[in-house]
């Protein structure tokens, strides 16, 4: 019987963020299945992940290939950190547009085969879909140009 190294460690760190995820919703009103509260859905979606987790942690120790683990790709990891840091924190300040489109470009830089043309073409793309989606069709009052960007 061949284990997984790589699948048990994926499905521990699913159980991790359920785990996480749960005991940050059960704080919240549950509710009931008829009457839901701000916490029941969160709730419900963190236990699936947990689930999942357990789902890939038996199979990699039942059905596991024994696959090495590999390099860990520390590009991606840091730019699609960054990208949702800075637009956590730009979007209030810099406004919906600026904020989105700066995400969006570093998280396609983190891959290796793009373009630095690609990525602003996939960014400007992005950001006049969901503006279109969102401020437009849904009428979300989100500022599209923020109060560090106003003359």
């Amino acid at each position: 019987m061949q284990r997984s190294l790589r699948d048990v460690l994926a499905g521990l760190i699913f159980i991790a963020f359920g785990a996480a995820f749960a005991f940050a919703a059960w704080n919240y009103d549950l509710g009931t299945a008829l009457r839901m509260g701000p916490g029941y859905f969160p709730l419900l979606l963190a236990v699936l992940l947990a689930l999942l987790g357990v789902g890939i942690v038996v199979q990699g120790l039942v059905h596991g290939d024994d696959v090495p683990i590999g390099t860990v790709p520390w590009r991606g990891i840091i730019l699609i950190s960054a990208a949702i840091l800075f637009f956590g924190f730009g979007v209030r300040r810099l406004g919906l547009a600026p904020a989105l489109f700066a995400a969006v470009f570093l998280s396609a830089l983190s891959s290796e085969r793009m373009s630095l043309a690609l990525a602003a073409g996939l960014a400007l793309s992005l950001t006049a879909f969901c503006i279109l989606i969102f401020v437009e069709a849904l009428g979300m009052p989100v500022a599209l140009v923020g109060p560090w960007l106003r003359f």
